[in-house]
């Protein structure tokens, strides 16, 4: 599997961005995909998933009633509409994928993600 992500970029507070995922290979079905952020200093964190399949979606607690997780099935493609961005959300955004009961072994490069107050 390979995963592309882009749609970061610079933001004032309040504001909102899109980040894609575009995914590639095969058995995607199988997959959890699944975004992580990495601010400068600071561990990589969860942010949110989505099964292939639409199911399984969960959220970080630090996101949750302001990011969306989604998929589009004809463009292989997970999306992360983010809403209400804070300064602390900036961070370089990563998506990942994963077999269940597997760890996330499959990651696409970052996508820088800075929101200015």
């Amino acid at each position: 599997v390979q995963l592309q992500a882009s749609g970061g970029g610079v933001v004032q507070a309040g504001g909102s961005l899109r980040l894609s995922c575009a995914a590639s290979g095969p058995n995607l079905s199988n997959y959890l995909i699944g975004w992580f952020r990495q601010a400068p200093g600071k561990e990589r964190d969860f942010v949110a998933r989505i099964g292939w399949n639409g199911g399984h979606i969960a959220y970080a607690d630090s996101v949750k009633n302001r990011f969306i997780i989604s998929r589009d099935d004809a463009k292989n493609t997970v999306y992360l509409q983010m809403t209400a961005l804070r300064p602390e959300d900036t961070a370089v955004y990563y998506c990942a994928a994963k077999r269940p009961s597997f760890e996330y072994d499959h990651w696409g490069q970052g996508t820088q993600v800075t929101v200015s107050s």
